[in-house]
């Protein structure tokens, strides 16, 4: 039995492909996560599988290979870009006589390092640990040790394969209480941000395509960004001024292709900002030469949490790595973008958040998607309509007002998504003459 390394920072790379050659961009994005979660990249070889052995993933030969590259560049830790069975990682951790992690324990390696919330944390752990179980094989001596035989412990006692078992399990119904009661308290959040009336816009995107730095551009934000993968894990929400009116913006986990099922689901909360947005405003690398194909693969992830019918606008971002771009939007329908399941073309903006250019065009395509026109005029309200009268005055939308018996005569100038949604309340009826073409400006 080897002894498992703890450094593992020195990483052999294994990119099983099947049919012709392995896609460049996923080579590409195999190192830039090994590189993520701190790793250096000692060595990538490529593995042809036409037929997956059911013991190791790769042949025999191909396992000689990775082990004589092993050797040779003193790699203590094989990464296999793909997802293995628990069966598979413990027989090449014994044939390679090295750790072995695959693609989902990878990427919760990185989420590990880059969660900062204590619910970032905690979903993190959550989906470590449920991984974790299903990495409890029999096959070690050490687990099948029996507890017992010694006064007060005799009896049929337990294996200690069974004892991790339990204790893990008991960790994780620990881990969901505590989840649970935090979900609640976002789930709470939301609903105050929907009672406040905003319009609530989510930023998406393939990791690494600029959407903290968009994020901090728009807002004036410090939210943590860096040129790296899964940067950002935990969703920063702030308020953002537009010329119509204000907005509700929050910044999400970035997509990867072949998103871990045990991530979607532990993330279930942060991804909810996307779920429950008005619309998503999908982030582009736009210097990524894979670009359309990350575009499907953001398109594919969104249906999988369900937010795939919810409108995009695409941004298309980095135009400064470009040369001879510059910021531009592009309405729908001009033929330049199909997008799956969004009924053909989209809309776009091209622009560089990092630079500062375009993102008068951005807000200003975000007022036109959000109907931001704005509606003025003078409306009576009666003595009783106290609480319409202080809604007004919280949007800023009150230019001046006169009060005798009759109640309140206000002048307003407020953006007319901001009257459309008051006039659903009961309380907000008086308004309505200004959504009937009275006043209004754009």
């Amino acid at each position: 039995m080897f002894e498992r390394s703890r450094k593992g920072e020195n990483a052999l790379l294994i990119q099983p492909h099947a049919g012709g050659p392995p896609d460049p961009g996923l080579l590409e994005e195999f190192g830039d996560l090994a590189r993520s979660a701190g790793a250096s990249v000692a060595a990538l070889l490529t593995a042809k599988i036409d037929r997956p052995n059911p013991a190791t993933l790769i042949g025999s030969g191909k396992l000689e290979e990775v082990k004589a590259a092993a050797d040779a560049t003193g790699a203590d830790l094989v990464l296999v870009n793909h997802p293995l069975s628990p069966v598979q990682e413990r027989n090449l951790e014994k044939a390679l006589e090295r750790r072995v992690v695959d693609r989902t324990g990878l990427i919760l390696d990185i989420f590990s390092q880059r969660a900062r919330s204590a619910e970032g944390k905690l979903q993190v752990e959550l989906a470590q640990l449920k991984h974790m179980a299903t990495r409890l094989v029999r096959g070690w001596t050490h687990l099948e040790r029996q507890r017992g035989g010694s006064i007060g412990l005799r009896g049929p006692g337990e294996t200690q394969l069974e004892t991790d078992r339990r204790l893990l399990q008991k960790r994780v119904d620990q881990l969901q209480k505590r989840l649970e009661k935090v979900e609640v308290q976002r789930t709470q959040m939301r609903r105050a941000r929907v009672r406040s009336e905003l319009p609530r816009i989510a930023l998406v995107g393939y990791t690494n395509a600029g959407k903290s730095t968009l994020f901090n551009a728009l807002t004036g934000a410090e939210a943590y960004a860096d040129d790296r993968l899964f940067a950002t894990l935990d969703p920063t929400v702030r308020r953002l001024a537009l010329s119509g009116g204000s907005i509700v913006l929050a910044d999400t986990v970035g997509f990867v292709r072949d998103l871990p099922h045990e991530l979607v689901a532990a993330f279930r909360s942060t991804l909810a900002e996307a779920r429950e947005a008005d619309l998503l405003l999908h982030v582009i690398d736009a210097a990524d030469p894979l670009r359309d194909e990350r575009i499907a693969q953001v398109d594919a992830v969104l249906e999988e949490i369900g937010a795939g019918d919810i409108p995009q606008l695409l941004v298309y971002n980095k135009i400064d790595r470009i040369d001879g771009a510059g910021p531009r939007h592009d309405a729908p329908g001009d033929g330049l973008d199909h997008g799956a399941g969004h009924g053909g073309t989209r809309e776009r903006v091209w622009i560089s958040a990092r630079e500062g250019l375009g993102l008068d065009l951005l807000r200003e395509a975000l007022g036109h998607r959000l109907g931001l026109r704005r509606v003025a005029g003078e409306v009576q309200l009666p003595p009783g309509a106290g609480r319409l009268r202080a809604r007004l005055h919280e949007l800023g939308a009150v230019l001046a007002e006169h009060h005798d018996e009759h109640g309140w005569t206000l002048s307003l100038d407020l953006a007319e998504a901001d009257a459309a949604r008051i006039v659903t309340h009961a309380y907000g009826e008086p308004l309505r003459p200004l959504l009937e073409g009275q006043g209004v400006t754009t």
